[in-house]
Order: C-alpha cells, then sequence, then structure tokens
C-alpha cells in the first residue's frame, strides 16, 4: 500500500514539476513542446497497449477479448461524454479574471485546464489498476508513462494562464489540483480492483481505452496543429519505443 501511494504522489507531483517548469521557462516553442508532448503521447499509448490491454487479454479468459473490446470502448466514451460536460472555470479560478476581459483566449486556456484535471481521473485510475493487477513491473511502467506525460502537460498551462491574466499563485494552485486528481484517480483505481479483483480485466481495458482517448483526441492533434508534424511523429515513435524496450528488458 505504501508503494501505491508513493507512486500516486508522484504521477501527481509530476504535474506540478511540469508547472515549475512552466514558471522558469515561461516562454516555451511550439516545437518543443510539440516534440516533448509526443514523446509522452508515444510513452502513453505504448503502456496502454503494452500495460493495460494486453494484460487485459490475458486476464479475461475464456471471453477476454470480448471483454477487453467493450471495456476500450465504454473507456472511450465515458471520457468522451466527460469532454461534453466540461464547466468553465472562470469562478473557481479567482476574481482577478473579472477584472481581466474575458475573452476567447482566456476561455480556451481554462477549458484545456478543465480537460487535464478531468483526463489526469482516469490516467490515475489506470496507474492504481496496474498495481491491482498484482504485476508491480507493468504498473510502473504505466505509472512511469502517466508521470511523464504529466510533466509536459504541467508545463504548457503555465504560460497561456498567466498571459490570460491569472495570477501566478492562482496558476500554480490550478496546476497542483489537477496533480491531487491524479492522486486521488489511483488510489481509486487500486482499491477498485482490490476489492473486486473480478472486474479486474474489464477495468484494465476501460483504463487502456481512456489512455488511447487522450492520446488520439488530445494528445496528436494539438501536436500536429503548429507545423512540427514530421518531428512530432517521430517523437512519439520514439517515446513509444522506449517503453517497449523498457518493458521487455524489466518483464525479462
Amino acid at each position: 500500500m505504501e508503494m501505491v501511494l508513493l507512486t500516486a504522489l508522484g504521477v501527481g507531483g509530476a504535474t506540478v514539476i511540469g508547472s515549475v517548469i512552466g514558471f522558469i521557462f515561461k516562454k516555451i516553442s511550439h516545437k518543443f513542446s510539440d516534440i516533448v508532448l509526443s514523446f509522452a503521447a508515444g510513452v502513453m499509448l505504448a503502456a496502454a497497449v503494452l500495460g493495460l490491454i494486453i494484460p487485459s487479454v490475458e486476464y479475461g479468459g475464456k471471453f477476454g477479448i470480448l471483454v477487453t473490446v467493450a471495456g476500450i470502448f465504454t473507456g472511450a466514451v465515458c471520457l468522451n461524454l466527460i469532454d461534453r460536460l466540461v464547466p468553465h472555470l472562470h469562478k473557481l479560478v479567482g476574481s482577478d479574471i473579472e477584472t481581466h476581459k474575458r475573452n476567447a483566449n482566456l476561455d480556451k486556456v481554462l477549458l484545456f485546464v478543465t480537460a487535464i484535471a478531468i483526463h489526469n481521473l482516469p490516467e490515475g485510475i489506470a496507474a492504481g489498476v496496474g498495481f491491482g493487477s498484482g504485476n508491480t513491473t507493468e504498473a510502473f511502467l504505466i505509472a512511469g508513462g502517466i508521470a511523464l506525460q504529466n510533466i509536459p502537460e504541467g508545463m504548457v498551462i503555465i504560460g497561456p494562464m498567466l498571459s490570460a491574466g491569472v495570477s501566478p499563485r492562482k496558476t500554480f494552485i490550478s496546476a497542483m489540483i489537477t496533480g491531487l486528481i491524479e492522486v486521488l484517480g489511483t488510489l481509486i483505481g487500486y482499491f477498485a480492483v482490490s476489492v473486486a479483483s473480478a472486474v479486474l480485466p474489464f477495468a484494465l481495458a476501460f483504463a487502456g481505452g481512456t489512455m488511447l482517448y487522450v492520446v488520439s483526441d488530445e494528445m496528436i492533434p494539438e501536436t500536429h496543429s503548429h507545423g512540427n508534424e514530421r518531428g512530432a511523429t517521430y517523437a512519439l515513435l520514439v517515446g513509444f519505443c522506449v517503453m517497449l524496450v523498457s518493458d521487455v528488458l524489466l518483464g525479462g
């Protein structure tokens, strides 16, 4: 349990680490951001397939493939529905926004931060489910992939929030909250699978589906929207291969 808690704090803390880097380097170029985020997308893609989806099929028994496919689509659909219900966070972020003209840029920034916070919950659940499966090596790979993805996420939200008129203190608090949500998700995932091990195959696939959705719907379009498609594609492949090699070496 101590290992799960420390990992949860590490996964959530990665967002805070990224936000600190974001404060230090407020003007991060789109090219650098796209490369880092694409690398993280490759890591998450490999973690979803190798650490969640394939084990789901293996644990599912006779109907493992059906359970896995159902879990993947359920996870993706749930995240899609959550995306449609994303609220505006003007009141939550603070009163200094009221004195700043509420414009399209500010709405976009707050929506992006909200999306990150929402996506962090199922990502945390994915890390927790990994530990609940009993395969510590795979669990650490999943958690490591998610944590690595959280660092650039923390980095890229700082500059836009500051330029949109949010105070540095409230910007940092917002970043910290997104990390805490991931800690909560990790604990939920771990306890849910530990209490009801029968749901493990579906839970693994569900977590994998949410991660695939995030990679396809959020990360890849973002990294391909600034003219850096080629570099972003190779960065994704590098990230995927790094996780693949890690999985083979640690699993072997």
